[in-house]
């Protein structure tokens, strides 16, 4: 069923991003308590201890930093992570949709979904070669291509994947849009007929 990577099988945790806060209580050291925010380079910097990388972490990794990094001040130090504030989760829509833009993921979203809320189709898509790009890694961006058009069609939404946070759907063009503009329409429609496409 293509690739797992891109499907919806077990919902990944939260990673720490860049400009996250973050709040870190000590149980047996009040005094070393702090709020954090996560700098551009992805690292915070400690109340008496070094940096550490938090970008990318989930909120355990990140504890378990902390605790290493405090490690030669405390003794077996004890701390608690709180996520305070975060960029929401989003998706974007590109290409032939009415208006493409940057949305919050607040719900499961599928493809057909992210579609609508972006306006739906305009009427230069390609409803066949739908496209979902994914973030698999830092170098690494995985595409699926959906045919929407016969999934609609047929009525059946099954192999339609829901999003992750920071996708992108792209709607590409049609052919017939891309030569449209240098065709009269009564000759376009001798030529072409709507259902083709």
């Amino acid at each position: 069923m293509g690739n797992p990577q891109l499907g919806g099988e077990r919902r990944p945790l939260y990673r720490l991003n860049r400009s996250d806060v973050v709040m870190l209580t000590f149980t047996l050291s009040p005094e070393f308590d702090q709020t954090l925010t996560i700098q551009p380079d992805g690292y915070v910097a400690l109340k008496d201890a070094r940096p550490v990388l938090a970008q990318g972490l989930t909120l355990d990794e990140f504890r378990e930093t902390v605790r290493k990094a405090y490690a030669g001040y405390l003794h077996d130090p004890q701390v608690a992570v709180a996520l305070k504030d975060f960029e929401r989760p989003y998706f974007v829509a590109g290409g032939e949709v009415a208006k493409p833009g940057k949305y919050e993921l607040r719900a499961d979203t599928t493809v057909v979904e992210a579609v609508e809320i972006a306006g739906g189709f305009t009427h230069e898509a390609k409803h066949s070669q739908v496209l979902l790009f994914r973030r698999v890694n830092e170098d690494l961006v995985a595409a699926r291509v959906f045919n929407l058009k016969r999934m609609l069609k047929e009525r059946n939404l099954g192999e339609v994947s829901l999003l992750r946070p920071g996708d992108m759907v792209f709607v590409p063009q049609n052919s017939v849009s891309k030569v449209e503009r240098f065709l009269s329409k009564p000759s376009l429609s001798m030529y072409v007929s709507s259902t083709q496409f």
